[in-house]
């Protein structure tokens, strides 16, 4: 089996060999030129000890959706669950997560980012302000009110604690759609 780099550096010797040569020009740019026979010289320099660079972290990250059973019952299941768990983060959750090692986790992630507002998740739980889920109308009629309301019980202070609990770096978005910039 060929790995990636060789399979890389096969293709663009290849590539290079081509190029390098003398390529006639095509027909329509021969015409445009004063001689018919014109070629050029090629060249593409391949530098295979170079450093291919950094991607950012923040840009392959996972990110927190709080829509359906994705937070509630999935990432939060509350600190008296039945469920195994570290101050109501799902355990093995926990677990799993350290296994993939995600760089940075974004929250909340998609549409939902549209109408949270991040100071409606810190403090007290018990004293948060409950809001409907803004894209709460996909959901069945049976689903549980978690999945229609956000009950602010999985909020920023809690995302944070998930983040070091998994090894990872938070990444808050912005809500660009009700609140204003500053």
């Amino acid at each position: 089996m060929m790995r990636r780099r060789q399979f890389l550096r096969a293709g663009l010797a290849g590539a290079g060999a081509v190029l390098a040569s003398k390529v006639p020009l095509p027909r329509a740019w021969a015409q445009a030129s004063s001689a018919e026979s014109r070629t050029i010289d090629s060249r593409i320099e391949i530098l295979v000890n170079e450093p291919l660079g950094t991607i950012s972290p923040n840009i392959y990250g996972h990110f927190v959706e709080n829509l359906s059973g994705v937070v509630y019952d999935g990432i939060w299941v509350g600190p008296n669950s039945k469920i195994p768990n570290a101050d109501g983060i799902r355990k093995e959750l926990i677990e799993e997560m350290r296994k993939i090692k995600p760089p940075a986790v974004r929250f909340p992630g998609g549409c939902f980012a549209d109408s949270y507002d991040w100071r409606d998740g810190i403090g007290p739980a018990d004293k948060r302000p409950r809001r409907t889920n803004f894209w709460a109308g996909g959901e069945a009629p049976d689903a549980p009110a978690s999945h229609r309301y956000d009950p602010n019980q999985f909020g920023t202070n809690e995302f944070v604690r998930f983040c070091k609990l998994i090894g990872s770096e938070p990444y808050l978005a912005a809500n660009l759609r009700s609140l204003p910039a500053e």
